[in-house]
């Protein structure tokens, strides 16, 4: 398809706004504010998107209009007046990449702590607690809501001060939106009863705005037209006020999602993860836009650009959403316009970044460590100036990063991979179907170590003297790890990993004990293939809760899968020993916390406790090498080379990465080598 033709390169005008394009950035929180104020780390990661061509960014998600809305994931507070020259410098740096920009403003009502900021109580139209946050909140008397209404015009105000082209209110879920459900509004008339009572707040605050700024500013309304809780906001509520903002002159365009975010499941619907289906709501936006005719705007799950055009072309939408794709490829538009489409870099739907963010952290892509980061890591690689003979060992996804980097940096690079195919971990994870879309980050490596000509060599296990036979300057181990079981007392050799089960190494037994002590994916993975074969488990963890490293949204899927059939959750025990007992097993059971001791009996044990370096080369090629292995760590953190040998001195420089370091995670592995290599 030519440029000319694409539906999602054609501009749209809305009202005095020309929009390049039809692909949007919608509000997000990364977390990345210092002191409530999108400083320079923010302005870059949103000057990035804006680089890559999207029409619009819609920065924060969203940013705080009162004191009573204390943040919890690190948002802008827009009731601070020196956020102003803050947001001007960011306006001003995404429109000189042609793109507008807009910023998410709310009060989060019940969806917050008491306990944060200034330790004021929390409000709602009702009692009633959210189960995400805890808070049970005050219900809002008259004066609250005037201050409340009169913050987002002050808010509103300083957005427009720093220039942004419009702003949009956030409803789902925040206070706007508590106001709607008769499950969260038990108020009195005016603001409590029907359904234009409930939603005379939302309209008051507009109004208002619109008196304040004027008619320039583009105002757009993020809502639910459909909560799907028995009782709460129903989709015939949802058009009928669909139809109310669009009649009232007050928006030019209407933001859409449909379901809600006050539980993990429910939030894991609305914004879904990987292994749940691409584009879930698009047809319902569609029909909000069909029966209203108004400007429609949709975001969620929408990963790859062609249920994006198909989404444009189809005309359920106005502008289309790629917002965690863009997480991992900022350049997605560029790609388009430049026919790069099969070089965008994928997003896998792992949700580490969202995930991450409701865990009180950071954004971050789990195969693009360079998004959040922009201040220090490229998201495009430059040439090196002396080019080099770089060995990786290992083909997982720290090994691919790396030879990619070296590759794109102009080095001649060989990998080395003891398996018949890449992918390492990945390949083992993505055995599982729910999470098969986990091969696009060894995929998208693959592809451009083959664009660069990389030379993988596989079903080699590659030994010291293969290593030095290349006649490397560098030389990065990244051979990963294998599943560490030796953790019990006495037992050890009666027990198998949850890499046996996954494989398919081992058959699940039918009364099984899984013993997790490293809370992360494989556990699940493992405990969905026993439980589904129709045996017995019990998922043990020393912890005081189970999966912690898997969090919220990702633990969602399991759940719903694991509860369907015979497992159980053990917290706070420890398993000790296992000894044979007939044709079975007897495990003993402790406690960190002392003074217990179980037993149980079953038929197989599965252990998860991490992986242990596969590092036998490592340490075989340190002492041949120039630097012993040793990481210049100043030089790594500040982005400066390590100091090499001159090239073709015959003296080689060795580093490892990734899980043939320690134990971690694939963006962990994936960022060690890139801003290892970056520099090389």
């Amino acid at each position: 398809m030519s440029t000319s033709n694409d539906p999602l390169l054609q501009p749209l005008q809305l009202k005095h706004l020309r929009l390049k394009n039809r692909i949007i950035v919608t509000a997000h929180e990364p977390a990345y504010p210092e002191d409530g104020m999108p400083k320079e780390r923010y302005r870059a990661y949103q000057v990035e998107r804006a680089k890559g061509g999207v029409a619009m960014t819609m920065t924060a998600g969203s940013a705080a209009v009162s004191r009573d809305s204390p943040p919890v994931f690190n948002n802008i507070l827009a009731y601070k007046d020196e956020v102003v020259p803050w947001m001007r410098d960011m306006t001003d740096a995404i429109h000189e990449h042609g793109c507008a920009v807009m910023i998410q403003l709310t009060h989060l009502g019940r969806r917050t702590t008491w306990s944060k900021a200034d330790w004021l109580p929390v409000v709602a139209p009702s009692h009633e607690r959210e189960a995400a946050h805890r808070a049970f909140p005050k219900k809002l008397e008259d004066w609250d809501i005037a201050r409340i209404v009169q913050d987002y015009v002050d808010a509103t105000e300083r957005m427009v001060a720093a220039g942004v082209d419009g702003v949009e209110f956030e409803a789902y879920g925040h206070l706007m939106e508590q106001f709607w459900s008769p499950l969260t509004n038990t108020l009195d008339a005016p603001y409590g009863g029907s359904l234009e009572n409930r939603v005379r707040f939302a309209f008051d605050v507009l109004r208002a705005v619109r008196k304040r700024v004027g008619d320039k500013p583009i105002l757009g309304l993020r809502y639910s037209a459909d909560d799907t809780l028995s009782g709460g906001f129903s989709a015939q509520d949802g058009i009928a006020v669909s139809k109310m903002l669009k009649e009232s002159g007050l928006v030019d365009y209407l933001n859409i999602v449909r379901g809600h975010i006050d539980t993990d499941p429910g939030l894991t619907d609305l914004i879904p993860v990987q292994g749940m289906p691409s584009a879930p709501h698009l047809d319902f936006a569609g029909a909000i836009r069909a029966a209203t005719g108004f400007p429609t705007f949709h975001a969620a799950r929408i990963q790859d650009v062609t249920t994006a055009r198909h989404a444009i072309a189809s005309g359920k939408l106005d502008m289309v959403g790629m917002t965690r794709a863009h997480l991992t490829d900022p350049h997605i538009v560029r790609k388009i316009m430049a026919g790069q489409e099969d070089q965008i870099r994928p997003c896998v739907g792992a949700n580490f970044c969202l995930d991450r963010i409701y865990a009180g952290g950071e954004a971050y892509c789990i195969h693009n460590p360079a998004s959040g980061r922009e201040l220090t890591m490229p998201h495009a690689i430059a040439p090196a100036d002396v080019k080099r003979k770089v060995v990786v060992v290992g083909a997982g996804p720290a090994g691919l990063e790396a030879a990619r980097v070296a590759a794109a940096r102009g080095h001649a690079v060989t990998v080395f991979e003891a398996a018949p195919k890449a992918g390492g971990q990945i390949r083992l994870t993505a055995q599982s179907p729910r999470r098969r879309e986990m091969i696009g980050i060894v995929d998208w490596r693959l592809a451009r170590c083959e664009e660069s000509g990389v030379v993988i060599r596989f079903n080699t296990l590659a030994d010291a003297d293969a290593v030095r036979a290349e006649k490397p300057d560098v030389v990065i181990v990244a051979t990963g790890g294998l599943p560490h079981i030796d953790v019990l007392s006495a037992g050890n050799e009666l027990v198998v990993s949850s890499w046996d089960i996954l494989s398919g190494d081992v058959k699940p037994g039918r009364n099984v004990l899984l013993f997790d002590d490293a809370g992360d994916h494989p556990a699940l993975q493992a405990a969905e293939v026993i439980a589904h074969s129709g045996a017995r488990v019990e998922v043990m963890t020393p912890d005081r809760s189970f999966a912690p490293e898997v969090m919220a949204m990702n633990l969602v899927p399991y759940m719903r899968s694991l509860q369907k059939h015979d497992v159980t959750f053990t917290v706070t025990f420890r398993l000790e020993s296992v000894q044979r007992d007939g044709d079975g097993l007897l495990a003993f059971v402790g406690s960190d916390y002392g003074g217990v001791r179980k037993e149980r009996r079953i038929d197989q044990v599965v252990v998860n406790h991490g992986t242990r370096p596969l590092d036998e080369l490592y340490f075989e090629l340190k002492p041949q090498s120039s630097n012993q292995g040793a990481v210049d760590y100043p030089a790594l953190i500040d982005g400066r080379p390590q100091a090499l040998p001159a090239a073709g001195s015959g003296a080689f420089m060795l580093f490892r990465i990734g899980d043939a370091v320690s134990a971690r995670n694939t963006h962990a592995a994936i960022y060690d080598a890139l801003r290892l290599v970056k520099d090389l």
